[in-house]
């Protein structure tokens, strides 16, 4: 347990510490995050073996996963509030178009892309895997995006949207993912579950759109009890908490699996709670003062997990040079496309694919997923190479992107 803790503080003052020289050079912190945890992770200081210092382990890593599942939770519920009807009348329709389509086009372009691959290479990539990579490429990493834009302050019609696409994007995956998986497996083994593809995940979206409005209409009747500001953030943090833990169980019904996506349910909880509080605006701030530490422990972490033993795979370097290369195309491509139709303004338009180009932890848990499959193995590689250069560069591409739109002032 000394260790664990030795751990966690050094994670959180090596963060804090490689912000500074990040600042200097001007990149964002949660790349700053990132590397220390590559640092500290068991491949770099921890493979020293220190006592207190560093990772020795992945299962060290991994013991800290109830950390990144509150993190998570807290930027789910902080992205809900960006839901507010105000701006729902005024982008809400633009959202869904731009959420669905540039996910779509995005896993199309992967997915023809991997194909003629594997034409070419067939012993490399099976076309079950081909098809499950494109269905994972449409997911993007909510935390990144979230972080970059709070800590240069940006605002303005790309950030609003932006914010509400990364959410949308999460239940569009989960369906794209379902589709997919359940086609894959349909080849592998001759046969194609309704329930697999089709049911279980659109239960899983209902569930947890049903289970956020619950807990945050809750939310809202607790804090008219208390008035203090301690004792309000307290039950904020306590219903947060509260809503992570709910949305991991899972049960059956019949033959029909359900369970709940830990981000819709926390942003549907952070999306009630907004458009009924009064004070929602005012706790929220308080609320994001709170967290910080925790979400920079939740990038640290994240870091850390990033295996680089992959890097000695050249099929698996070849591989995820082609998804990293077709997926940014699909996500430029679609984001711009769905935004011209929409009637988006130009920068938005131009802009707001590049910032979408971040992926992480919703990806890698469909990568688990995919584990099942007879190369599951090099699915869940791929990945890994690509979140590793999405993480460290797509921060800095959103802010760049960002700035070039005009919506982080110089002085943020």
């Amino acid at each position: 347990m000394q260790n664990l803790l030795l751990c966690i503080s050094i994670a959180l003052i090596g963060g804090l510490l490689m912000s500074r020289p990040a600042k200097k050079v001007g990149l964002p912190a949660v790349t700053a995050y990132l590397i220390t945890g590559l640092l500290l992770g068991p491949y770099c200081l921890g493979k020293l073996q220190f006592p207190g210092i560093g990772f020795h382990t992945m299962e060290e890593v991994s013991a800290l996963n109830i950390i990144s599942d509150a993190a998570l939770g807290f930027i789910a519920f902080t992205i809900g509030n960006e839901f507010r009807l105000s701006d729902l009348r005024k982008m809400g329709r633009q959202a869904i178009t731009v959420g669905i389509l540039q996910a779509v086009v995005t896993t199309f372009l992967v997915d023809a892309a991997l194909i003629t691959l594997h034409v070419f290479f067939p012993e490399a990539l099976s076309i079950p895997s081909a098809i499950t990579l494109g269905a994972i490429a449409a997911a993007t990493a909510p935390a990144a995006t979230l972080m970059v834009v709070r800590q240069y302050q940006a605002d303005g019609p790309l950030t609003r949207l932006l914010l509400m696409v990364v959410a949308i994007d999460d239940a569009v995956g989960l369906v794209l993912f379902s589709a997919s998986f359940g086609i894959a497996n349909a080849l592998e083994q001759g046969g194609v579950s309704i329930l697999t593809v089709a049911v279980e995940p659109i239960l899983e979206i209902v569930l947890s759109i049903l289970l956020g409005a619950v807990t945050g209409l809750i939310l809202d009747w607790s804090e008219r009890y208390f008035h203090s500001r301690g004792n309000r953030i307290s039950v904020s943090v306590a219903f947060v908490l509260l809503t992570v833990g709910l949305s991991m169980v899972e049960f059956d019904l019949g033959p029909v699996h359900c369970g709940f996506s830990l981000l819709l349910v926390c942003m549907m909880t952070g999306t009630v709670f907004c458009n009924i509080c009064e004070t929602s605006a005012l706790l929220m701030e308080r609320l994001d003062r709170w967290t910080t530490p925790l979400s920079i422990l939740f990038f640290v972490l994240s870091g850390a997990e990033l295996d680089l033993q992959i890097l000695r795979n050249p099929v698996v370097l070849l591989i995820g040079a082609v998804y990293i290369i077709s997926r940014a195309a699909g996500k430029i491509l679609g984001a711009y496309g769905s935004c011209a139709l929409s009637k988006c303004d130009t920068k938005t338009q131009k802009y707001l694919g590049i910032t979408l180009l971040p992926q992480a932890g919703v990806a890698l848990g469909m990568a688990l997923t995919a584990s099942a499959l007879s190369d599951g193995a090099m699915v869940r590689n791929v990945i890994l190479f690509s979140v590793l250069v999405y993480e460290l560069i797509g921060p800095t591409l959103t802010k760049n992107a960002l700035t070039a739109a005009g919506e982080i002032q110089k002085e943020a």
